[in-house]
């Protein structure tokens, strides 16, 4: 029976999250203690745990069929290579910094300085989009100690709270790109494959659609109804159910998170009452 090969990161928060995703698509993979390749159980899938910076060339040499790879890696060593959905986990910026003590303007004070990164192509693509023309140190790890040891006056990295760069005494001067972790696929991938990836997504997209909204109860009186069902940004239509009591009824929706506050003072105001709202693990369309 053919499988899907998608690569994971071998550790670290991406491979957490990617871990929980695929649990929250229903597929589980059992993984020994330090096993660099594991098969699931329950879906034609198998799992190879690999470094996040090689995970591009396995990806073009077809070794994998797919990857759940941060964007920023993608966009360094990927190219050629398809997006087919952006996950909403393990955000981070691919940005400049430089030390506290430096004065700092625009772009253009790094106008022939030294800059560490473990991101050269997408550094020099920005310095050549903003006409700065800059000094580079490749560094593979630990790039935010450059400034302080004086091999460079500036630093590209990937930066997510910040709190390295404020223990190295540093500061986010310009971010040249958002990321955050992506289901790439191999441009070798077979059709039999192909077919498995795109049950994959499915799945995926099913759980990241629930993760945007919530379920929403609430009673009203039933001369109430029709400018509550006005408020709820429903998918098609709120349920409407009569209740024991006379007059009044249950109403069921899905709002958007994003929303929520805001739709449920909306809703008090238009008389709803015992407001419950639950998460939805999955949301099929």
């Amino acid at each position: 029976m053919s499988k899907l090969k998608i690569a994971i990161q071998k550790s670290g928060r991406l491979h957490d999250d990617s871990i929980k995703i695929l649990k929250d698509c229903g597929i589980y993979i059992d993984n020994g203690k330090d096993q660099l390749k594991a098969s699931s159980r329950n879906f034609p899938l198998e799992a190879l745990y690999l470094r996040n910076s090689d995970i591009p060339q396995y990806l073009k040499d077809g070794v994998v069929d797919a990857a759940i790879i941060g964007e920023n890696i993608l966009i360094e060593k990927g190219q050629g290579i398809s997006i087919l959905e952006k996950l909403g986990f393990s955000k981070c910026r691919v940005s400049l910094a430089v030390p506290k003590s430096l004065e700092f303007n625009s772009i253009n004070d790094l106008q022939g300085k030294e800059i560490a990164t473990s991101y050269p192509n997408t550094l020099q693509k920005y310095l050549d989009a903003k006409g700065v023309s800059c000094n580079t140190h490749i560094i593979n790890g630990s790039v935010e100690i450059a400034p302080n040891i004086g091999l460079a006056d500036a630093i590209c990295d990937i930066v997510s709270s910040g709190s390295t760069l404020f223990k190295n005494n540093l500061k986010e001067v310009e971010v040249m790109m958002k990321s955050e972790a992506v289901l790439a696929v191999s441009p070798k991938i077979s059709t039999k494959n192909e077919e498995i990836l795109n049950r994959l997504q499915f799945r995926i997209q099913s759980v990241l659609k629930a993760r945007n909204f919530k379920y929403i109860l609430l009673n009203a009186p039933d001369d109430r109804i029709e400018a509550i069902s006005k408020i709820l940004p429903v998918l098609k239509s709120p349920t409407v159910l009569p209740l024991a009591e006379e007059g009044w009824s249950s109403i069921h929706s899905v709002i958007d998170a994003s929303q929520f506050w805001e739709v449920i003072d909306e809703l008090k105001e238009a008389g709803a009452e015992g407001i419950l709202v639950c998460p939805i693990e999955k949301m099929v369309l």
